[in-house]
C-alpha cells in the first residue's frame, strides 16, 4: 500500500478507462504536421503523485488528463475519501466525473455544468452496489484548463493554489477556500439543518459535523460526495465554482489533498514545485516534503494520505 500511480497515453475518451491506481496521468497525443518529431507533439509538463499514509488503505485519488477536450486543454482533480468506504467513492468519482463535463466555453456555462455534474455524480455514487456509504464519501477539487482560462470547482477541504511569478520570486495565490465546518456560512447551513458543529476536547482546532443526537460521524469537511445520512443535516454536494484568467506570469497550478496542506503552507508548496529541477517530479517532491513534515511536526500522529497534481503552463525552456 505504498505509491500507486500510472501514466497512460491514450486517444480514447476518458470514460474508456476504469483505473484502480490512486494517481493517474493521461495524455492524448497531439498531431502536428509542422513538427519534425515524427509529427507528434507533446503537452506542457505535468505530474501527479499519491502516497499512502499510516491509517491503512490510501483513500486519495487523483487525475491529470492532458489533451482533455482540446489539444491544449487539461483536467486536474484530487479526491480525498473518508469513512469506511471513502476509497471507493474517491476512485469512482475520479474515473467517472470527467465524462459528464461538456467542455463549455464560458464561465457561466462551467458554473452550471459543474453544479449539475456533481449532483448527478452523487446520485450515481448512491447507486453503487454493496457499498455502505452512510458515513463514507469524498471531497473533490477540479480544475479545467481551456486556452488561457481555468474553471475551478471545489467540494470540501482539498485545495488548488497557483504559482505566479512576481518581483520577489514565486508567489502563491490560493484559488479555492477550504470548505470546513468552521467556516461561518457552512456552520450556519449545517445548524439550520439540525446538524451539530463542534470540536472534540482533544483536538480543539478541528471543527467537525455530527448528527443531531449522536456523536457520529465527525466529518471534518462540510461538502462531499456520499455521506448520505448527513445530506439531510447540511452536508451538500454543490461545489463552489470560480474562474481564473491566466497571465504570462502564471506558471503552474498545484492541487493537493488536505494531508499536504495540514503540514505545508501555500508558499512552501509553490517554492518546492518551483525549485525542482525535473518538473516531471514536482508532485512527488511535494508529497515527499509533506511526509517529512508530518513526522517532524506530529511525530505521534498517524500520517495522512498525501496526493498532489501539478500542471505547468509553459514549456520547460520558457519557464
Amino acid at each position: 500500500m505504498g505509491n500507486c500511480s500510472s501514466c497512460v497515453t491514450s486517444d480514447n475518451q476518458i470514460n474508456d478507462y476504469g483505473r484502480l491506481e490512486n494517481a493517474l496521468h493521461i495524455t492524448s497525443p497531439i498531431f502536428d504536421a509542422n513538427s519534425n518529431n515524427n509529427n507528434w507533439n507533446h503537452h506542457k509538463i505535468g505530474s501527479v503523485h499519491s502516497q499512502v499514509g499510516a491509517k491503512g488503505v490510501n483513500q486519495d485519488a487523483a487525475l491529470l488528463y492532458q489533451g482533455y477536450g482540446t489539444k491544449e486543454g487539461a483536467l486536474c482533480g484530487v479526491f480525498d475519501g473518508h469513512g469506511l468506504n471513502g476509497h471507493v467513492v474517491s476512485k469512482f468519482v475520479r474515473n467517472q466525473l470527467p465524462t459528464s463535463l461538456l467542455h463549455p466555453r464560458k464561465f457561466m456555462q462551467w458554473q452550471d455544468t459543474f453544479v449539475t455534474s456533481f449532483k448527478a455524480m452523487d446520485k450515481e455514487v448512491k447507486l453503487l452496489d454493496n457499498v455502505d456509504l452512510t458515513f463514507s464519501g469524498s471531497t473533490a477539487v477540479v480544475v479545467v484548463k481551456q486556452g488561457d482560462d481555468l474553471a475551478i470547482a471545489n467540494l470540501g477541504d482539498s485545495r488548488a493554489v497557483l504559482g505566479k511569478l512576481s518581483e520577489n520570486g514565486i508567489q502563491a495565490i490560493q484559488l479555492t477556500v477550504d470548505l470546513k465546518p468552521g467556516v461561518p456560512a457552512e456552520t450556519e447551513r449545517i445548524r439550520n439543518s439540525k446538524g451539530r458543529v463542534f470540536a472534540l476536547s482533544n483536538e480543539q482546532h478541528i471543527e467537525r459535523v455530527w448528527l443531531p443526537e449522536e456523536d457520529i460521524p465527525g466529518l471534518a469537511m462540510s461538502r462531499a460526495f456520499g455521506d448520505f445520512d448527513m445530506k439531510s443535516h447540511g452536508i451538500i454536494v454543490t461545489p463552489v465554482v470560480s474562474h481564473h484568467h491566466l497571465s504570462s506570469d502564471d506558471l503552474f497550478v498545484v492541487l493537493a489533498t488536505d494531508g499536504v496542506w495540514d503540514v505545508l503552507s501555500n508558499d512552501e508548496v509553490v517554492s518546492i514545485v518551483w525549485s525542482v529541477k525535473n518538473k516531471e517530479m514536482a508532485a512527488k517532491a511535494v508529497v515527499d516534503e509533506a511526509n517529512a513534515a508530518w513526522k517532524q511536526k506530529f511525530p505521534r500522529a498517524k500520517v495522512d494520505d498525501c496526493t498532489v497534481v501539478c500542471l505547468f503552463f509553459h514549456d520547460k525552456d520558457d519557464s
